[in-house]
């Protein structure tokens, strides 16, 4: 540990960074990445949904109208005539006049004709566990939605750093091939000079050539391989994929990259805690079917035939109404047994998430000391090369070695150089992984 800790110190004091610009890309790929959009769509749905579950706590008033017309059908036969007008008889002869008319019997349509009915309808719950369980179902959905962002971004910031990690690795990579095309094409030049001078044979010139065409094959693999990491970096971004990518040039010290596990804090097994209290509610939820619903309702309105409106059409009706199932085949039961042995799923999930990320903390910061590790022997690498090749192109110059010896020593020094450059950004890639692993971003909400 304090071996890997030493190393660290020299990865930074030797190639420190700093994050500035990189902070900034973050910044920018955060506002503008499309599928972190559409995760917000989906958070503000679910918190709709919410506003929508608590509604259900509220009254509920319409107004409703109806208007009949009817003629035929089935009736109610009123005998009026034969049960008055026996009655009307005598009066009549008893007070010697007409004043009690002759009444026919009558038949009258049970469906009522030229009749209106109008009413403000009003309807509130009393007393109901499934509106209550659903609002707190709905409250951890647009929970579960907001933690499944805060992964997503998670994810997003260690894509953005790789990338932005190996568009800085190949753009060091094209200036190790570009100085070395400047020193093969001396290499050429002096060879073609002394083969002109009958001072070497012609297959230095050959090998010298086949150099120059060789680099000059790299770099542009090498330029291309940029403008491919440059393409996917602006792509993450959501930018125009040939969008110029500024590079930091002041050098800063990074945060220690040997941290604590931290992987209880991970967004990873916060969504599994909300899904097991989803799961309970939802068990409590089935459980309600048992409990009585008690509501209460009550109409206020106007009915009369004609369009008539007077003291006597008005009218009001109210109730309460209680609802409680009795029987319902075992459904809610077997239904219970369903989301217990999600509850059992939940738990053994949560177990094995928790080891896999443990994993994931020990694998990546392990990735990471191997990186450094690598780095500190390709540096020292680097170092002899860049010595021998130095020490080489001296005796070759004063004729006290041959090409092929030179070759082979600026081979190395090109090798070298190209290797440590890989092994730097894979430590910075490898940081990045254990960043991510250890949930140690801190992500502005």
């Amino acid at each position: 540990m304090k071996k890997t800790l030493i190393l660290m110190a020299i990865l930074l004091g030797y190639y420190g960074y700093s994050q500035s610009k990189l902070d900034g890309y973050i910044e920018t790929g955060l506002k503008n990445n499309e599928i972190i959009k559409q995760h917000n769509f989906d958070i503000n749905k679910s918190l709709y949904a919410l506003k929508e579950a608590h509604s259900l706590f509220y009254p509920s008033v319409s107004l409703n109208t109806n208007y009949t017309k009817a003629d035929g059908g089935r009736t109610i036969d009123i005998p009026i005539g034969d049960m008055l007008n026996p009655v009307y008889s005598t009066l009549n002869q008893m007070t010697n006049s007409n004043a009690f008319p002759t009444l026919q019997n009558q038949s009258v349509l049970i469906n009522p004709d030229n009749f209106y009915d109008a009413k403000i309808h009003t309807t509130m719950p009393l007393l109901n566990f499934e509106i209550i369980y659903n609002k707190r179902i709905k409250t951890q959905q647009s929970s579960l939605q907001k933690i499944e962002l805060e992964i997503y971004k998670r994810e997003l910031v260690k894509e953005i750093k790789i990338a932005y990690y190996k568009y800085l690795q190949s753009i060091e990579g094209i200036k190790i091939y570009e100085d070395a095309l400047k020193l093969v094409k001396e290499n050429q030049r002096v060879n073609q000079s002394l083969f002109k001078n009958d001072k070497i044979n012609r297959t230095a010139v050959l090998r010298s050539d086949n150099e120059v065409i060789r680099i000059e094959a790299n770099l542009e693999i090498a330029k291309q391989t940029s403008n491919n990491a440059k393409a996917y970096f602006n792509f993450l971004l959501n930018q125009k994929l040939d969008s110029e990518i500024e590079v930091d040039s002041e050098n800063e010290l990074l945060p220690n990259a040997m941290v604590n596990e931290n992987t209880q804090n991970r967004e990873e097994l916060s969504k599994l805690s909300i899904v097991k209290e989803l799961n309970g509610n939802v068990n409590k939820l089935t459980q309600s079917y048992w409990f009585p619903k008690l509501s209460a309702f009550t109409d206020f309105g106007f009915q009369d035939f004609d369009f008539e409106i007077n003291k006597d059409s008005r009218y009001y009706f109210a109730g309460v109404a209680l609802e409680w199932n009795i029987f319902s085949g075992n459904k809610n039961k077997f239904k219970l047994k369903q989301v217990e042995e999600d509850t059992k799923k939940i738990n053994s999930q949560i177990d094995n998430v928790k080891q896999q990320l443990l994993l994931q903390f020990q694998v990546t910061q392990n990735n990471l000391k191997s990186a450094l590790e690598q780095f500190n022997a390709n540096k020292n690498q680097k170092e002899s090369a860049k010595k021998y090749n130095d020490d080489i192109t001296k005796l070759y110059k004063e004729g006290q070695a041959i090409y092929i010896e030179l070759l082979d020593a600026q081979n190395q020094w090109v090798n070298a150089q190209l290797n440590t450059n890989i092994a730097l950004y894979n430590s910075w890639i490898a940081f990045a992984e254990l960043e991510r692993a250890n949930a140690t971003f801190t992500l502005n909400n």
